[in-house]
């Protein structure tokens, strides 16, 4: 049985947890002895030194994508041409200006896109799904999120193969491109889970909260994304100094500058003023502003000497982010469906303040390592920053309990294995039997 992971690359620029979870699931399915592949659109995935094993090649790249989607003769020209497009160097350079695209562009894109053979970017799909057919010849085919289900039915077509869906923070994305596209994208989404066989979400959080958007009642399998924790270095006991971080992307959406300004009141307690903050994540263009102003901020209120910026975004960077830390915080304002950075930093055995929305209600109640605060309330996260820095022993311990949470239940092993049972009840599926999952046995 051979599965075919397709993950939509970020052009290693910032933390993307949809990349992230999908590398390491293919990674831990062929230490398993299964057949997998990852498949990467758009841009280059991120990948940590050691590379990723049997990876394909890329297809939709992002400047084709971006010129068929703008100029008709684009959509003709012949592939020789379209691979000039699709070098690494021009699709990270692409990456690193993903700002070039105003949201207008980015809204008729993605309505271009859902509608999968019948959008501006056909020929880039005919591409793939030959090579699936003719080279992939996939069993299991993952679509790495919903916004990817434009391919789903050509797909199946070609290749026979059950196709399967991820669903993980689609809603905000999709929310965010205003009219007309939010409903045209929302309606053809709905109208694309004809081809697909399962849906994925994440989190039982995200599953209720998509089959409402969705209105759906296609099968679904809550699989939470697992991490490695033999990766990560757990501290033998608190940092000499009390250390706070940020991992993921460093914009507004994820609350950085709640962060930032609870950093600035927690120095100005007693007994907190040599506390530090380390910040890792990466950044877009767009969020190039953004991330001066609020370190010019620090600058201007004399802590910039107290504040780490990482780059690295590869595992030995976000170890570097993690180890050492007293606690970390994300205080996103809107809720999310995974909270990887949270897993990684249990892995860790560091402690979690998070806001009381999205998946960290369930992600807390379930690993006992972190503190729940309003959302969007600096003086409530000052508060439990405060708490747990000003007591080491027990946020580590705290912090211990989380790691045992994700070793015994949200390791990337124990992922994969919920993965490959789903895939060899699907792995007989024909895609001319109707309802593809009539009798498979979903919960």
């Amino acid at each position: 049985m051979r599965i075919v992971q397709i993950t939509a690359g970020s052009g290693d620029n910032f933390y993307c947890e949809n990349c992230l979870r999908d590398r390491d699931l293919v990674r831990a399915w062929r230490a398993m002895g299964a057949d997998a592949l990852l498949v990467p659109l758009y841009l280059p995935l991120l990948t940590d030194a050691d590379g990723l094993v049997d990876q394909g090649p890329l297809f939709y790249g992002g400047i084709n994508v971006y010129l068929q989607q703008k100029l008709r003769f684009f959509r003709r020209t012949p592939r020789w041409l379209d691979r000039l497009w699709d070098s690494q160097r021009l699709l990270r350079w692409a990456a690193r200006r993903a700002d070039m695209t105003t949201a207008h562009d980015l809204g008729r894109t993605t309505v271009s896109m859902l509608r999968g053979p019948h959008g501006r970017q056909a020929k880039e799909l005919d591409r793939l799904a030959a090579w699936l057919a003719r080279e992939g010849q996939p069993d299991v085919v993952v679509l790495s999120n919903a916004l990817l289900t434009g391919l789903a039915g050509e797909i199946r077509r070609r290749t026979g193969a059950a196709i399967v869906c991820l669903l993980q923070d689609e809603h905000a994305f999709l929310d965010s491109l205003g009219p007309p596209y939010t409903e045209q994208a929302w309606s053809l989404l709905r109208s694309n889970l004809a081809g697909v066989d399962v849906l994925v979400p994440v989190s039982t959080w995200y599953a209720d909260l998509m089959r409402q958007r969705l209105m759906t009642d296609r099968p679904m399998e809550v699989i939470p994304t697992g991490v490695d924790p033999g990766a990560y270095a757990p501290a033998p006991g608190p940092p000499e100094v009390p250390t706070l971080g940020f991992l993921s992307r460093m914009c507004h959406d994820k609350g950085l500058d709640l962060l930032a300004e609870a950093f600035l009141r927690l120095r100005a307690r007693p007994g907190l003023a040599q506390v530090r903050l380390r910040i890792g994540g990466g950044q877009l263009g767009s969020d190039k502003r953004y991330v001066a102003d609020l370190l010019a901020r620090l600058q201007k209120a004399g802590a910039i000497g107290a504040v780490e910026v990482v780059d690295d975004l590869n595992q030995p960077g976000r170890r570097r982010v993690l180890e050492g830390l007293s606690v970390l915080s994300v205080p996103e304002r809107h809720g999310e469906a995974c909270g990887l950075y949270v897993l990684e930093a249990l892995a860790c055995g560091v402690p979690v303040v998070q806001p009381a929305n999205g998946v960290f209600p369930e992600l807390l109640g379930a690993t006992g390592g972190g503190v729940l605060f309003p959302p969007d309330n600096v003086d409530a996260l000052t508060d439990a920053l405060a708490d747990l820095l000003g007591d080491g022993q027990a946020a580590w311990q705290m912090g211990q309990t989380g790691r045992r949470a994700v070793v015994e239940c949200f390791s990337v092993r124990a992922s994969a294995e919920h993965w490959l049972r789903l895939a060899q009840r699907l792995r007989h599926i024909s895609t001319d039997t109707g309802d593809a999952t009539d009798g498979v046995g979903f919960a």
